[in-house]
């Protein structure tokens, strides 16, 4: 009996951030159990082929690009953007039953996304909305944490934000998190959790952001779309200037966008970027702000992949649930549901 399927195959995954995809080098990436190679043709555009070649199946991402095409390092075959080949030194023109698989490719909000199931589902209006990433109105910047961990460990860590309190405690957490219950409800491939926290001490963190002493009302709303993107509504008011009303104009607001792509059952790639919508032209700030939010988020993968070491070690053993994990859950059975509906 085979191994559980962990993942659908028919989504859009970020496969890299677009300035990771240069016009002559070809980029190797794992997604979904599919190894991937990605290049920019001359005008610019996506190709995104299975990342070995057909005749030996040395990885294409090991040749080089000429013109439209990628070339084999080991015996020359050239193959378009289609997985054609166009070329076979040994023989006056390309072999037209040589052919490798070509996946659907974009670039939308700063990343590349490509998606490994049937291509003919392959609806770019699927793709998660993450239009913080590039939105003239807010500013941001990330980056990418290759973890060791089954993917869904980290949608668990995201949708329950009840660890801050722990995890956290010198940066984002205070008891407040933990001390208040989270609403959580659940529409289409959407999974929404809210925690609003009236009238308490602020966290060093956003104690810095917001630039003012007194208490705070702070709120966090955990945004998940299936299978694995999730938007980050952080921020913090002055207490009682009308935040949980819907007027945040007296605080800070941030969007901490998520993305998790499987690479396998036990390994991840996960994108993110911490977006803010105050000091628009402050670089400085924009730069402090991603590299204090890396150190939060390697406090995140330390865990994750301690748990996935005593998942593989205790496979009698599985996961078990609280009250705080209602948003998890629920990801979880979209997820589950996705992979159920794909023959």
């Amino acid at each position: 009996m085979g191994t559980a399927k962990t993942f659908p195959l028919n989504a859009w995954y970020v496969a890299a951030w677009s300035h990771e995809i240069g016009k002559r080098e070809p980029l190797s990436r794992t997604v979904c159990d599919n190894k991937i190679v990605l290049w920019r043709k001359a005008d610019g555009t996506l190709a995104a082929l299975e990342d070995a070649c057909w005749h030996r199946l040395l990885p294409l991402s090991m040749g080089w690009l000429e013109g439209e095409e990628i070339v084999c390092r080991y015996h020359g075959l050239a193959f378009d953007g289609a997985g054609t080949c166009t070329r076979v030194p040994s023989m006056d023109t390309g072999n037209t039953a040589a052919k490798v698989r070509a996946y659907p490719a974009l670039e939308r909000h700063r990343f590349v996304w490509v998606w490994p199931g049937d291509p003919a589902l392959a609806d770019p209006a699927l793709v998660p909305d993450l239009h913080w990433n590039d939105d003239p109105e807010w500013v941001g910047d990330g980056k990418t944490m290759f973890a060791k961990c089954d993917y869904r460990l980290f949608v668990d860590n995201l949708m329950d934000l009840t660890h801050e309190s722990f995890v956290h405690a010198t940066s984002i957490g205070n008891k407040h998190v933990a001390e208040t219950p989270m609403e959580t409800i659940q529409k289409g491939r959407t999974v929404t959790s809210s925690r609003w926290m009236l009238d308490i001490d602020a966290p060093p963190f956003w104690r810095t952001q917001l630039g003012k002493p007194g208490n705070v009302d702070r709120w966090q709303i955990i945004n998940f779309e299936a299978p694995c993107t999730i938007v980050l509504d952080v921020g913090v008011a002055p207490a009682g200037t009308g935040a949980p009303r819907g007027d945040r104009s007296k605080g800070v607001n941030g969007r901490v966008l998520n993305t998790i792509t499987p690479e396998t059952g036990s390994t991840c790639m996960y994108f993110w970027s911490l977006t803010r919508n105050y000091r628009l032209q402050d670089q400085s700030l924009t730069t402090f702000l991603r590299e204090a939010n890396a150190k939060i988020f390697l406090e995140d993968q330390v865990v994750v992949e301690a748990q996935q070491l005593m998942l593989d070690a205790r496979v009698d053993r599985g996961l078990r649930n609280l009250n705080i994990d209602a948003g998890s859950m629920r990801a979880r059975r979209l997820i589950e549901d996705m992979i159920a509906s794909e023959p």
